[in-house]
């Protein structure tokens, strides 16, 4: 039991842990033992640990007892950054303070993400919090009457678009029938080590399962799924090239047109609405699409001399922008044009609302049956994810699509109220 209690690789030892691997090396050098041994390598190898950090703690010991009560420091870089996860549950809260005319902070938000947070020890510092919400969206400004948090207007703007476009694809009556099939597609990631935290042990023998450090390797997932589950023939999983890191740097252009030309597109009802995220690789230009802000300013340059839209030459890139912003159209996108010339239609959703897309829900389901049934090996992690997939059916997805529409229902809704507020 001793062995299993210091043998938690990667975790400093509690000053009891050091005082047991002082008191066993004591005993072993009282106690000559055959063959003959350095006490410092029996105490490792009775205790589970290095040899190295059994000459670190002697000589601590050695030079003062009292350092032993000292607790070990945290080693690595610590990580500034706030999960993806919390995204849903921050945008309610700072949408129903904004309701009520409560003011909020930055210390409101840590205050309540340590509140839902299931890890007592996560921090959440004031300036990765602002840089979180920054990137989710959100912005600092003046209120009616005082300072507030709210989303951006072109958040606003997007979201607004992408829920009358599915608002005028709802079919009359109730349920969560449609004028056109919707088709949600999306990708995500599962590591070969991807486990539940938690597990049922003996207090008295503590915890036995021993988890690998790190990841593992890591399977990227590619699927689509529609009101009646996984839309067939078009999953598709293969292995990263990288353990760790955004998964979309493991996607790219050309990798994702293949799948949704030859595995999507051939497996949808006609007529269908094909809903994605903002991913890079979903947002590739078409030839005829007119630049972005985000295209260098050479090619800016030339779209605006071959429309003869007249700049100087000594224009920065910065001033090109402002004429692009005043005479380009909205951007065409390759997929979008590859859809449309197989009879179907793309819309993407706003940024930073994973909540709108039932997809993420049914990973979540998946990953859930994974974490559960996971044995570190990658041939398990293969075999659990078909049937994790299989978890997701057709009454499932009903139930999450039918969800999403209320919450669909309550944006629409608020946005209503926040604006006439507002303008008032």
């Amino acid at each position: 039991m001793i062995k299993n209690m210091l043998s938690c690789r990667g975790k400093p030892l509690t000053p009891e842990m050091k005082k047991i691997v002082v008191s066993v090396k004591q005993y072993f050098d009282r106690n000559r033992f055959k063959p003959t041994e350095p006490s410092t390598e029996r105490t490792a190898d009775a205790l589970g640990i290095g040899k190295a950090t059994v000459k670190r703690i002697m000589a601590d010991y050695n030079r003062d007892p009292k350092l032993l009560e000292v607790p070990a420091k945290t080693r690595g870089r610590r990580v500034y950054a706030v999960s993806s996860s919390y995204q849903e549950a921050v945008r309610t809260f700072i949408r129903s303070a904004n309701k009520k005319g409560e003011y909020i902070t930055l210390e409101n938000i840590g205050d309540f993400l340590k509140e839902i947070s299931t890890d007592t020890d996560e921090s959440f510092h004031i300036s990765t919090l602002a840089r979180t919400l920054n990137r989710w969206g959100f912005e600092f400004g003046k209120g009616t009457r005082s300072q507030h948090l709210k989303e951006k207007d072109h958040v606003i703007a997007a979201r607004r678009r992408y829920l009358r476009k599915k608002r005028e694809n709802r079919a009359s009556g109730t349920g969560i029938a449609t004028i056109r099939p919707e088709v949600y597609l999306d990708e995500s990631y599962v590591n070969k080590n991807h486990s539940n935290d938690y597990i049922w042990y003996s207090g008295e023998d503590g915890s036995w399962v021993q988890k690998p450090t790190g990841k593992g390797e890591r399977l990227i997932i590619v699927n689509a799924v529609t009101k009646s589950g996984w839309v067939p023939g078009a999953e598709l999983v293969f292995k990263g090239s990288r353990k760790t890191g955004d998964y979309h740097g493991q996607m790219n252009r050309a990798f994702f047109k293949k799948w949704f030309t030859e595995m999507l597109l051939p497996n949808i009802p006609g007529n269908s609405l094909i809903i994605m995220d903002n991913a890079p690789y979903h947002n590739t230009l078409s030839e005829l699409s007119p630049p972005t802000p985000q295209c260098s300013g050479k090619r800016i340059r030339e779209w605006l001399d071959y429309n003869k839209i007249y700049c100087r030459d000594d224009c920065l890139k910065a001033e090109l922008v402002e004429i692009l912003k005043k005479m380009a159209t909205e951007p065409i996108y390759t997929v979008d044009e590859i859809a449309r010339s197989h009879g179907h239609e793309v819309i993407r959703t706003p940024p930073y609302h994973p909540e709108l897309q039932p997809i993420e829900t049914c990973w979540g389901i998946v990953k859930n049956h994974v974490a559960r049934k996971c044995d570190f090996t990658m041939n398990n992690l293969i075999e659990q994810l078909e049937v994790g997939f299989s978890k997701v059916t057709e009454k499932t997805c009903e139930g999450i699509i039918a969800d999403v529409r209320k919450i669909e229902d309550e944006f629409w809704t608020e946005d209503m109220k926040t604006d006439v507020q507002e303008s008032g």
